[in-house]
């Protein structure tokens, strides 16, 4: 299996408003940069679909070091999740989880990709140079929803 660095990031002005998201894949041979972005969105649902883009962009199993600076990705996809699902996609409270549909493509992606995922959660503006260039990334992604 091939050995992959992924740095991920969600970017929003404003929460909703226009946002983000980036993706910094490296492996021991290759790098690749991705990012786009929406017109109204959350950040978290750029953070989402950071990982989402991510994987997609995965062509066969890899092993994966997946770096987030986002607590509710990190704990969503490794932890609530599973209660999620077993609930019919509610939460604790009997609340519909929010971003469903983007937590359903995640998981699809995650159990379906056979990759080996370890996930990782870094501080984000703390200097991390692999978030650094994800946030960067993310930031295209809001100019290129912004039509800049």
């Amino acid at each position: 299996m091939n050995l992959i660095d992924i740095y991920t990031d969600g970017a929003c002005k404003g929460n909703p408003g226009p946002g983000g998201w980036g993706v910094w894949l490296k492996s021991a041979t290759a790098q690749k940069e991705l990012f786009g972005g929406e017109r109204e969105t959350t950040n978290n649902r750029m953070e989402m679909m950071a990982v989402i883009e991510a994987l997609k962009a995965l062509k066969r199993p890899c092993q994966v070091t997946m770096y987030v600076d986002s607590q509710y990705v990190l704990k969503g996809i490794t932890e609530w999740i599973h209660g999620w699902k077993a609930k019919g996609w509610r939460t604790a409270s009997k609340e519909p989880v929010k971003n469903v549909d983007l937590w359903k493509e995640m998981d699809a992606l995650v159990q379906a990709g056979g990759h080996k995922i370890d996930w990782r959660w870094v501080k984000g503006h703390a200097g991390d140079p692999g978030n650094e260039r994800a946030d960067a990334l993310a930031n295209k992604g809001v100019d290129l929803a912004l039509g800049r």
